[in-house]
């Protein structure tokens, strides 16, 4: 049984299916609240990232997606930190130890299956933090991956600040960005002031890092060290998504027209696809029939396991776009969302 779980701005929407082609909606989780993050710890429990205006942000778990209970001690900022817990934008549970990215930007991990979380100051207190700049979707931390290999080795995200990554285990952290195009100019420290979006790694080789940039695709062979341009083919080199298949090592993206723009080119749903580690791109084939405007946020294209791997896309005007066959054809769910602000599929659920 697969289970794809979609965040919203009004709740979670859970759909079930036997074969990733037909979907029966399931009843609606956390109805009315912002669902930002959806994840499965190795034990089997789901998290779910939850925000109100009224409530504040909070780490929801369950053993079945359907009943959630709150985690008390969830992530939460010192007082005198002066930084205000906004929402959970992803969480990372490729081992034992589990980390939540948020915004306001900082950093949190668990040990204990998400019963309690702490901060790791060594990111949220960097010495770059006072030249940190919020990117159009605030300043977030958003993009988490963790070396499976050598889980001290641990890389997140921050729009509009960079990608940074840690070689002990989250205590100390070093910007990332050689070879990225900058986005906000910045003299004190020169290290800072990339816009990244979305991260993917090889599974077979962490040092293999995809990175899809407000100013453009690229890569990595070096963990990050330096990165080159990645994006012959694509119609833009702007976008916000990026997954990439574990078994074929095929990569998904959703490019956009321009940072003002933000909508497919010529107006077509359409996920682009590189077979060769991103050498080349090409278009998957077709999304839907009729124009279509909207685009794909950073938590809203997933990948999953099978062989052929499914994809699932959310989209900002609230569709769900599916494809079965890794992308050789795609078909829409059968029902209309509110904004989506995040997508996850699981199997065996």
């Amino acid at each position: 049984m697969y289970k794809l779980v979609v965040g919203t701005v009004k709740g979670g929407f859970v759909f079930s299916s036997e074969d990733r082609r037909t979907w029966r909606a399931e009843p609606q989780i956390f109805r009315g609240w912002k669902l930002t993050a959806v994840a499965r710890s190795r034990s089997g429990r789901f998290l779910a990232g939850v925000s109100s205006q009224v409530y504040g942000t909070t780490v929801q778990v369950s053993d079945d997606l359907a009943d959630w209970r709150q985690i008390e001690a969830g992530p939460a900022f010192d007082t005198d930190s002066g930084l205000k817990l906004e929402q959970i934008w992803r969480f990372n549970t490729a081992t034992d130890v589990m980390y939540a990215a948020v915004a306001e930007a900082g950093l949190f991990k668990s040990d204990d299956d998400g019963d309690s979380w702490h901060p790791l100051d060594g990111l949220n207190q960097h010495p770059t933090r006072n030249s940190w700049v919020p990117g159009a979707g605030g300043l977030c931390a958003h993009a988490l991956l963790v070396d499976a290999r050598d889980p001290d080795r641990v890389w997140c995200g921050i729009s509009a600040v960079g990608v940074f990554r840690s070689d002990d285990g989250g205590q100390t952290w070093t910007p990332k960005n050689a070879g990225v195009t900058k986005t906000v100019a910045d003299l004190e420290h020169p290290d800072v002031g990339f816009c990244v979006h979305a991260l993917a790694a090889d599974p077979d080789d962490a040092n293999k890092i995809y990175r899809q940039d407000h100013m453009g695709m690229y890569r990595s062979t070096d963990g990050g060290d330096s990165w080159e341009n990645a994006e012959n083919g694509l119609p833009s080199g702007f976008g916000f998504p990026i997954a990439i298949d574990l078994k074929t090592r095929t990569l998904f993206a959703f490019p956009q027209e321009s940072s003002e723009y933000r909508m497919p080119p010529d107006g077509c749903f359409q996920v682009y696809r590189s077979r060769n580690r991103g050498d080349s791109w090409e278009q998957s084939g077709a999304g839907g029939d009729g124009a279509s405007f909207a685009g794909v946020l950073r938590g809203s294209l997933v990948v999953d396991s099978e062989d052929p791997c499914g994809v699932y896309a959310g989209t900002t005007s609230g569709t769900v776009h599916i494809s079965a066959d890794g992308g050789d054809s795609w078909h829409e769910l059968r029902a209309t969302l509110p904004r989506i602000l995040c997508v996850e599929i699981f199997s065996n659920a």
